[in-house]
């Protein structure tokens, strides 16, 4: 080689040979882990779907794979295979002359309304009940079915206005129990009913049910925005075995899943302290992600598998429209919870919500969120079936594809722009050197928006490394990967 007299030249020339191996960072992907088999990633539908169920374009984003065009905007599909279907609790009908007690501060979108009207008769044929209702809701769990989505669950916000104690499905006054004691029964009727009918009506065969919605927490009042219902532990528990028993005799295979506490600590406490007869009746744990960058998510990964239950983290939204949050927390859900499925709570809303920003109560459907093609990252690429791996540090998160030999490998960079080395000398088989491996860049925040990369990322040995931006997501597929 000829050296250049330039120092400046000298040195750009020593840079441009640095070998792989000295990238700043260097993370080992564990071959030999087992954190599970990935079931999916979903929504659930409840508001969105009341108001934008119609719609096919969004039934395409949400449950397919392809680009769809939204409001002008070409989107890559999210590939959604989890659907949960909110049976409502509202109706505006008289029963003996009593009527829902509705909160000032509801909107008439998180209205959900319910199919029995009426106590007098639990005959589903009957006219105490309106199987008419919640059409859009309906229509949107039949698109995501027909597109794909194979694991759907039945859930409850609230029991039926007229089951409450107050007669108001957004709670109690102070936040406690609001279920009354001769309607325990009669709410997991309800749930059971409403499984058996869009069986019968519908050939909608619900996976799971899960009669309660963050039942421990204790902001569910009469003032409040949205339908709940404050149910303590021992209350659930009765619920439970209720629900086990009438799900056997209507002849459904739906088996039961709970409690969808708001909290990781609440979730285990509620597991500890449920009962045996509830435990061995409920199918799978459920919890939601609100507790965000705390909460004890080994504690309770460690109980459930002592009690040989899979958990989800069914449902996880927040306010941060850049996604930097739901990338954060994710990542802490993979290495920490290790659920076998993710879901986010509501695609459309306003307020950084939304994957799409979105008005339902003015019918207004806005632009995706930076945070969609963050999701985009996780969701198209880890599927369902494959086997989630140690990525060996906090911001990796890898998942294998046996049959199709393939390693997919998120990683999340927080820090100054900087490489990271991926090194997969733990396996059994690699890419030759040279071989390359496609990978796709989404800034958080503003920048790249899901932006794919077809051929300048290389295996050299048994590593790789990539160039990322602070606060860039990027997903990388290796192929002719062995365990």
């Amino acid at each position: 080689m000829i050296w250049s007299s330039s120092p400046l030249l000298r040195l750009a020339l020593v840079l441009a040979t640095r070998p792989l191996a000295s990238a700043d960072i260097t993370t080992v992907i564990n071959a030999r882990s087992n954190w599970g088999t990935w079931e999916g990633w979903g929504t659930s539908l409840a508001w969105w779907a009341k108001q934008f169920g119609h719609r096919d374009d969004l039934a395409d984003a949400f449950f397919t794979l392809k680009s769809t065009t939204v409001n002008s905007e070409t989107l890559p599909g999210l590939g959604f295979n989890i659907v949960r279907y909110n049976a409502g609790a509202s109706s505006w009908n008289a029963v003996g002359g009593e009527r829902m007690v509705e909160s000032g501060n509801i909107k008439r979108s998180r209205q959900m309304e319910g199919y029995w009207l009426d106590w007098n008769d639990a005959d589903p044929s009957s006219s105490c009940w309106d199987w008419s209702v919640d059409a859009n809701q309906r229509s949107a769990l039949q698109k995501a079915i027909a597109r794909g989505a194979n694991r759907t669950e039945l859930f409850s916000n609230s029991p039926m206005w007229w089951m409450c104690k107050n007669h108001n499905p957004s709670g109690s006054s102070d936040g406690s129990e609001n279920i009354q004691s001769w309607n325990l029964e009669q709410h997991a009727l309800y749930m059971a009913t409403v499984a058996k009918e869009f069986r019968d009506r519908w050939d909608i065969h619900f996976e799971t049910v899960d009669p309660f919605n963050e039942p421990t927490a204790n902001w569910w009042k009469a003032d409040g925005t949205q339908e709940g219902c404050h149910i303590d532990v021992a209350t659930q528990g009765t619920i439970v075995n209720h629900l086990a028993s009438h799900l056997s005799i209507m002849g459904l295979s739906t088996v039961i899943t709970a409690s969808d506490e708001s909290y990781y600590d609440q979730a285990l406490k509620t597991l500890q302290t449920i009962g045996s007869s509830a435990l061995s009746n409920i199918h799978r744990i459920h919890v939601h992600g609100y507790q965000y960058g705390s909460g004890n998510r080994a504690g309770l990964r460690e109980a459930a598998a002592a009690a040989g239950k899979p958990v989800w983290n069914s449902e996880y939204g927040d306010g941060v429209g850049s996604g930097e949050n739901m990338a954060r927390y994710l990542l802490q859900d993979m290495r920490q919870l290790r659920p076998t499925a993710w879901v986010y709570w509501q695609v459309l809303d306003g307020g950084g919500w939304g994957l799409l920003d979105a008005d339902n109560d003015a019918n207004r459907l806005g632009r995706a969120e930076q945070k969609y093609f963050v999701l985009a990252q996780f969701a198209r690429h880890i599927r369902p079936g494959m086997r989630i791996l140690d990525g060996g540090r906090d911001n990796v998160v890898a998942a294998y594809d046996a049959a199709a030999s393939k390693l997919v490998i998120v990683a999340v960079n927080w820090d100054a722009a900087q490489y990271i080395n991926f090194d997969l000398s733990g396996f059994a088989e690699r890419p030759s050197d040279g071989a390359t491996v496609p990978r796709w860049s989404t800034q958080i925040g503003s920048g790249d928006r899901y932006v794919q990369h077809k051929s300048d990322t290389t295996i050299s040995g048994t590593k790789f490394w990539s160039h990322f931006e602070k606060n860039m997501v990027q997903t990388f597929e290796v192929t002719g990967v062995r365990i």
